[in-house]
């Protein structure tokens, strides 16, 4: 049995995607929910999904190995990034080498790095008129949006379309594929 992770930082739509998708799989399951801010709605879902939740501090993730104990007591094999805002720290990139994964909501290289994320992404490629746009899974390496990418899609963009009907195309690519392409991975890596 594979023993997900999930760090997420706010509402959840991935989390809660990717946690649904693997509910009744008999080879994959998710394990643990992590996030670092106590108060985030990811959390109070994944307790109604009977998941294990964790929240950690910055000194917590970025000063200490506490991080990997958890981890292993809950026995994770793979992590994945839904929404989560911190840089991972390089001990647990050394710790899970090509095991972790993110979700950006741009076609990277496009609109990535520090600071890139959320509406803040959606309002740069609005106000670069780009044609299209979409979503981009990737490894994690210890920057921003430049792990190996394992997966685009794109959606067309219209004139008219505003940074919150973009952000809305994009999160039904995200919610569509995520999922999926994790499985496809992690049952990949296996053989």
């Amino acid at each position: 049995m594979h023993r997900i992770a999930i760090f997420a930082s706010g509402t959840g739509s991935n989390a809660r995607k990717i946690i649904e998708y693997f509910k009744n799989k008999t080879d994959i399951t998710v394990s643990l929910v992590l996030s670092n801010k106590a108060n985030a709605p990811v959390l109070d879902m994944a307790r109604d999904h009977g998941i294990d939740t964790l929240t950690l501090t910055r000194k917590e993730f970025y000063e200490t190995e506490h991080l990997l104990a958890q981890l292993h007591q809950h026995a994770i094999d793979f992590i994945v990034l839904a929404g989560f805002l911190w840089l991972v720290p390089s001990y647990l990139v050394r710790a899970y080498p090509q095991k972790i994964v993110n979700i950006h909501p741009a076609l990277l290289p496009k609109y990535g790095g520090k600071g890139m994320y959320g509406h803040w992404v959606h309002e740069a490629v609005k106000a670069a008129a780009e044609p299209e746009s979409g979503m981009t899974i990737h490894f994690v390496n210890e920057a921003y949006d430049e792990g190996a990418i394992i997966f685009q899609s794109s959606c067309r963009l219209d004139p008219e379309d505003d940074p919150e009907t973009i952000a809305k195309k994009v999160l039904r690519l995200e919610h569509e594929h995520f999922a999926p392409v994790i499985e496809q991975l992690i049952l990949k890596q296996e053989r």
